[in-house]
């Protein structure tokens, strides 16, 4: 990503979600640096869907299970490490930068929320799966992304 814009989408990051107190001219100021970023970023902000992503693929990554303990200790993606979306950026040291990284809630709206705040921070590789544990399950976990595999090589 280019640096002008990741330090642009940081400080309107901070300005707009971390703040304590907001003022209307920062506010503005902001909303101006959120939408330089906007207009650069890739279209769908870094969404895959589970069947795009071959089963061989899955162990290369490091899946984030972006929910709370105790929905982590329910079920998760075999090899997903649980961190609390809020705490994405404070355990940033712990996400590679070097290799593929997906994150994931029980729909998608949580972990689009931490894996926007990471992609702000400068993970480019970053990834959201689409629909969340729900649509995983659904679909039928690591077995919709083999049916997809044979389905693009025949």
């Amino acid at each position: 990503m280019n640096r002008r814009y990741q330090i642009l989408a940081s400080l309107a990051l901070s300005a707009l979600f971390l703040s304590p107190v907001a003022h209307a001219d920062n506010k503005a100021i902001a909303a101006d640096e959120m939408e330089a970023y906007l207009e650069f970023v890739d279209y769908g902000g870094g969404v895959i869907f589970a069947e795009q992503i071959p089963k061989d693929e899955w162990p290369k990554m490091m899946v984030i299970d972006a929910r709370d303990a105790a929905q982590f200790a329910k079920g998760h993606i075999p090899g997903a490490v649980n961190m609390d979306w809020r705490q994405v950026l404070a355990k940033r040291s712990t996400i590679p930068k070097n290799k593929p990284v997906l994150i994931y809630c029980n729909t998608g709206s949580l972990s689009a929320q931490a894996g926007f705040a990471l992609r702000v921070a400068g993970w480019d590789n970053v990834r959201i799966l689409q629909g969340g544990m729900e649509e995983w399950k659904a679909k039928g976990g690591f077995d919709a992304a083999s049916k997809a595999t044979s389905k693009a090589k025949h």
